[in-house]
């Protein structure tokens, strides 16, 4: 009864902050009602989108795209960062290490004003260690996160050891860690499915030899929520020495119950929770950052926990991980997704526009949604666009950023009259989040129709500044338009795995934003090698070849399918260029690309 009380309560709280006239106000009231830290404990935010997120289907990012979604997640507030798995490939420890130079020391729109922690993944094995250690170590904080199977079916099918031996491997494991770094986690994988008397047994012992986080994963996404909160439960009570330790949960999505488990999790007394941006990750996904922070804002007398995250950066970072992932998210992802604060049913609407509080339990601006009462056109002048774009969460740009932007913004005006926030954020995605240029769009011209050989002529232009055409014929005008570009750019075994195209807003005269997904083609056998071009799954080992996203966004469709092949290009390249495929620095030389080019197109004259 008590508890019911005190939810109407706070209800009554709530609609007479709803009626105030300050719409921020009114928000924070909203989302924080009867929210105070003084009786709360602080729950870790480890965010593993760099690492675990990597590790979905086709989701690969480059060295430049990991450094700004590492800065991303600094903004937002995420205590841990999990950067990478540094044993991997060169290019993944490149990325962890200069995350933890360049992210590791910042402290800017942080609540905790201390930097984030860089975190790097290790197998429980010497040699993993040593590498992870070298890469984090130059973050002013670092940690080391090691794990283990712990399972039965693991222990017997897959690491061939006995009970006993598993707790050799990871006390050695961790006592190696602790040698090297204070802050260590360990992780005991396929927790959720392994006898916990037995992880009783492993946490106790991981604890005395330095193990400052234990972190219990539902690696297959198989407890429910009463199972997973009962087990932290058990575990904390039971492990000896558990009170110099935080408890930590890693949950996966396999049946839909990633955020719910960590949630009981949390409940049970679980101080650090797992997490990615959009809940990408293996398989299924894991638990979704955003939604389980915005849980805990909603309902803050539900777990007794606050946390550091600025949650207007959300939609930000949501969107910046998406885009370099290729991995749209669904019109109906909770708080991220496009209809996360729509309304079409008559009586939704009119309780809506009566009162907010009736159909929508937080408010857009708290997730970083911030509705613009403001028509942008042609003549909408520079601080017009610059007020809208602060509003948007862009607030780092530069005056000749900006300015550019606005001619942008004003051309695609001419062609569609009035700008929305959507155009707005495709064209800065576009330009913001675009990779190294290699190569530049100059001219695409395309024949095509039902009785017409598809044709397309394409004029790129390198680096140094050299043009390049060709022309080809294809299937369709995007076919043929790619290998128009293949040829230009000499990247013929390029495979296209996925093509899609994205009305941004209504209308005939939208931007059509279009993402590619490419690979190189290979007929040869994997040896099992790890190179800067394959990525390893550090749970089973296996490699698997690298791909590349490129994104275009433009009212011509022909202009964008170009722009988003030659992005995808440009990424390859970024990533060939950076590291050679034996580790070794690879210097580019797109320049006698050109003058390969130059050379065949003569001889093929003569």
């Amino acid at each position: 009864m008590f508890r019911r009380a005190d939810g109407f309560r706070q209800v009554s709280k709530i609609v007479k902050a709803r009626h105030r006239s300050n719409e921020s106000a009114n928000c924070f009231f909203r989302n924080r009602a009867l929210f105070s830290t003084n009786t709360k404990d602080k729950l870790i935010i480890f965010d593993t989108t760099l690492r675990d997120g990597e590790q979905s289907p086709g989701a690969t990012l480059n060295f430049k795209e990991k450094l700004d979604i590492a800065r991303s997640l600094s903004h937002l507030g995420v205590d841990v960062c999990e950067a990478g798995f540094p044993i991997s490939s060169p290019g993944d420890f490149d990325a962890v290490e200069a995350i933890a130079k360049e992210i590791g020391p910042l402290t800017f729109n942080r609540k905790s004003e201390v930097p984030m922690v860089i975190c790097g993944l290790a197998r429980a094995m010497e040699k993993d260690i040593q590498r992870c250690y070298d890469a984090v170590k130059h973050a002013p904080r670092h940690r080391i996160h090691t794990f283990l199977a712990t399972s039965d079916i693991h222990l017997v099918h897959k690491l061939k050891i006995s009970r006993d031996e598993c707790i050799r491997r990871a006390v050695e494991a961790v006592s190696f860690a602790s040698s090297l770094c204070d802050d260590v986690e360990f992780s005991t994988e396929d927790a959720g499915r392994t006898d916990p008397d037995f992880l009783c047994e492993v946490l106790a012992q991981v604890i005395k030899a330095g193990a400052k986080t234990l972190n219990i994963p539902d690696t297959v996404g198989y407890t429910v929520p009463d199972e997973y909160g009962s087990l932290i439960r058990y575990l904390i009570k039971n492990t000896k020495g558990s009170e110099a330790a935080i408890f930590s949960t890693h949950c996966h999505n396999d049946l839909g119950l990633a955020t719910a488990n960590t949630l009981a999790g949390v409940c049970a007394g679980a101080r650090q929770a797992e997490v990615t941006v959009n809940g990408i990750g293996e398989r299924a996904g894991n638990t979704a950052l955003e939604e389980l922070i915005m849980t805990l804002q909603t309902r803050p007398q539900h777990c007794p926990v606050y946390s550091d995250i600025d949650s207007t950066h959300i939609t930000r970072c949501s969107r910046m991980v998406s885009h370099y992932t290729g991995m749209h998210i669904q019109a109906n992802k909770a708080i991220v997704g496009a209809n996360a604060f729509a309304h079409e049913s008559g009586i939704h609407q009119d309780g809506v526009l009566k009162h907010q509080a009736t159909y929508e339990i937080m408010c857009p601006e708290s997730v970083g949604l911030n509705e613009s009462k403001m028509v942008l056109g042609k003549h909408s002048g520079r601080h017009a666009y610059s007020k809208r774009l602060q509003q948007l969460g862009y607030t780092d740009l530069t005056a000749e950023q900006l300015a550019h932007y606005v001619a942008k913004f004003k051309k695609l005006a001419d062609e569609k009259k009035s700008i929305t926030d959507a155009d707005i954020d495709a064209i800065l995605s576009d330009e913001l989040y675009k990779s190294e240029a290699y190569w530049t769009l100059q001219l695409v011209h395309v024949t095509a129709g039902n009785r017409v050989k598809p044709t397309a002529t394409v004029t790129l232009v390198s680096r140094d500044g050299k043009e390049v055409s060709e022309a080809a014929m294809g299937i369709g005008p995007i076919d043929a338009i790619c290998v128009a570009i293949q040829r230009a750019t000499r990247t013929n075994k390029l495979q296209l795995n996925e093509y899609s195209v994205n009305s941004i807003t209504d209308g005939t005269c939208a931007l059509g934003e279009v993402t590619v997904r490419v690979q190189e083609e290979t007929h040869s056998e994997d040896d099992g090698s790890i190179d800067s071009q394959g990525l390893m799954n550090p749970q089973t080992g296996l490699t698997r070849i690298r791909q590349y996203v490129g994104h275009g966004a433009d009212t011509d469709i022909f202009v964008s399918s170009a722009t988003a092949y030659i992005d995808a290009i440009n990424r390859k390249l970024a990533a060939e260029n950076r590291i050679g495929l034996n580790g070794e620095s690879k210097i580019s030389n797109v320049a006698s690309t050109v003058h390969c080019v130059a050379e065949s197109k003569k001889a093929f004259a003569s």
